[in-house]
């Protein structure tokens, strides 16, 4: 059975007259009055019967890719529903922070965040039968958990390489834009480290893995590069024609766009590949915690069975990843994560990456 999903009604306001839409809306904040959301959210869904006991979920993850995961829970815990809420990894640090709504659950792929809430105290530990299944480079003193691996990749237009072999290594990608600075100005993107919580632990971790990266930041700077708030927009860009290169993408979303499979192109850098681990955390304080527990539990069932769950919408990780030679590079949870959080070295890294890309106008 597929839950059916229901967003707020206050996306929907614009399509009534405006006398209608002054009487939904009063209607609307005198039955469901609370305070202001002070932290800026991407959606809101309700998932699972109306009358259900909600479990409350912050996640930086699009409600469509986890939806096969979330109904395979409610299968298995009826009388549950899910209010799921979806913003950029740095807005739901500070909904967690701020503390002026109360989750149960929290779902990111910022990493070093996620370590830094449990560091901090706003997350509590759990073990089970479910979470040993996670090795020990997978999960953070049973307070993070870690349920998928998913690679940094660059995403390329297929139109604006049809003539053109497609880099497959970082320094191949300076070559080029280096050789055709007109075809490329304006036309690459990137995430907007101020803005993705992602974006920064990638860019962090790319700058103390290669020089290279700080040479290609200076190229892409020299182009009026495009910043962007997270990955399904900038792989959405690279389809429309917008851009032709998009650099350090989730990889998973972009394979997932199977619609788009015609006008994208996905590479993992052969140099080397970092992979991501999208892992969960329980709040303190937290409503529902047996709930949240059993949440968790089927999430990283499902991504650490072998064979993967079906309803898991991830790839498993690469089998070349107990080869040494291999590109690709796990960032391995751990307090090692939090040196860039660091409010002085966080200011010196900004003004470094900023000073590389010279950043221009308002980012995307």
């Amino acid at each position: 059975m597929r839950y059916p999903v229901f967003s707020s009604p206050m996306k929907h306001l614009q399509k009534v007259t405006p006398a209608a839409t002054q009487l939904l809306l009063a209607l609307f904040l005198f039955v469901h009055a609370q305070p202001a959301r002070s932290f800026e959210i991407e959606e809101h869904r309700w998932i699972g019967p109306a009358d259900g006991v909600p479990l409350r979920v912050i996640s930086t993850t699009d409600t469509h890719i986890l939806a096969p995961l979330i109904d395979s829970f409610l299968r298995r815990n009826p009388g549950t529903a899910v209010d799921y809420t979806v913003a950029n990894s740095s807005q739901v640090m500070k909904a967690i922070l701020e503390g002026e709504h109360q989750f149960d659950v929290a779902l990111s792929s910022a990493m070093d965040l996620q370590t830094k809430l449990a560091n901090d105290g706003y997350t509590r530990p759990y073990q089970s039968d479910a979470t040993a299944r996670i090795p020990p480079w997978g999960e953070w003193r049973s307070h993070v958990f870690a349920f998928s691996m998913e690679p940094a990749s660059i995403v390329f237009s297929t139109k604006g390489f049809e003539e053109q072999e497609v880099p497959r290594t970082r320094q191949d990608l300076v070559t080029l834009l280096r050789a055709k600075p007109e075809r490329f100005r304006g036309k690459v993107g990137t995430y907007d480290v101020s803005l993705s919580g992602l974006g920064y632990l990638f860019a962090t971790q790319d700058a103390r893995t290669s020089e290279t990266y700080w040479r290609l930041m200076e190229v892409i700077g020299s182009l009026r590069p495009q910043l962007f708030c997270c990955s399904a927009a900038m792989i959405e860009s690279v389809a429309a024609g917008d851009i032709l290169v998009a650099y350090n993408v989730l990889g998973s979303y972009a394979r997932a766009r199977k619609d788009l499979a015609d006008k994208i192109i996905v590479v993992d850098p052969v140099d080397y590949t970092h992979l991501m681990m999208r892992s969960a955390v329980l709040l303190r304080g937290g409503a529902q915690p047996k709930r949240a527990e059993a949440f968790v539990d089927h999430l990283v069932t499902a991504g650490w069975s072998r064979p993967l769950a079906e309803d898991f919408p991830f790839s498993p990780p690469p089998e070349s990843l107990t080869d040494t030679t291999s590109g690709h590079r796990p960032i391995h949870l751990g307090p090692g994560l939090l040196v860039y959080l660091d409010a002085q070295k966080r200011r010196r890294f900004m003004a470094e990456w900023f000073s590389a890309v010279r950043k221009e106008g308002t980012p995307r």
